[in-house]
């Protein structure tokens, strides 16, 4: 069945292996059937940091208002981005504090401490790379940032299920290794 798919690249450098897995996303998707999306957000102009938190509303950049048109338009969300400092890079976090807020990706109850999710409907699939061994940064690291993505940014407003795929170490991979990797891009878009 074809779906509407919105990639998001949150690397800042375009000639980063993680842009070649979101060109390679986009293409298979589109390839299998899929209407997708493609932003890069290294090539966007926004200001990331959201100046007054909840409390004073900041005025979205067009291009924001065009990303945010473009998830709700999307049934499956695509994340590719690197491990930096063990989350994602800020251009992401700024893109989520921007444009996930209060009354758009979730809603606070009245007196509760619980909230509604506003984004149901839509799953989405997070492509991640790293230097450190993806089993160091499960076992040792215990994977902050994906409980990052996962848990406290797309499940709380209610983006589900969420998938998660680590490549890594990168540094230093050989051709081989980035095709393979590659490869298994080719089928989950395939699959989306």
């Amino acid at each position: 069945m074809s779906k509407n798919i919105t990639v998001i690249l949150g690397h800042p450098d375009e000639s980063s292996f993680c842009n070649a897995i979101a060109e390679e996303y986009a293409t298979s998707a589109r390839a299998a059937g899929h209407t997708v999306r493609l932003f890069k957000l290294g090539e966007v102009e926004f200001d990331p940091v959201l100046r007054h938190g909840y409390n004073k509303r900041q005025e979205l950049e067009p291009a924001l208002v065009e990303i945010r048109e473009s998830i709700s338009w999307a049934q499956h969300l695509v994340f590719v981005y690197p491990i930096w400092w063990g989350s994602m890079p800020a251009i992401l976090k700024g893109m989520f504090d921007r444009i996930f807020l209060p009354g758009y990706a979730f809603k606070y109850r009245k007196d509760s401490p619980w909230w509604d999710r506003l984004l149901v409907g839509r799953s989405a699939h997070a492509i991640v790379t790293m230097d450190t061994p993806p089993w160091y940064y499960r076992f040792i690291y215990t994977m902050p940032g994906h409980h990052q993505m996962k848990k406290t940014i797309l499940e709380f407003c209610g983006i589900k299920p969420v998938k998660i795929t680590s490549f890594g170490p990168v540094r230093g991979t050989s051709e081989a290794q980035r095709a393979k990797w590659l490869l298994k891009v080719k089928r989950h878009a395939s699959l989306a």
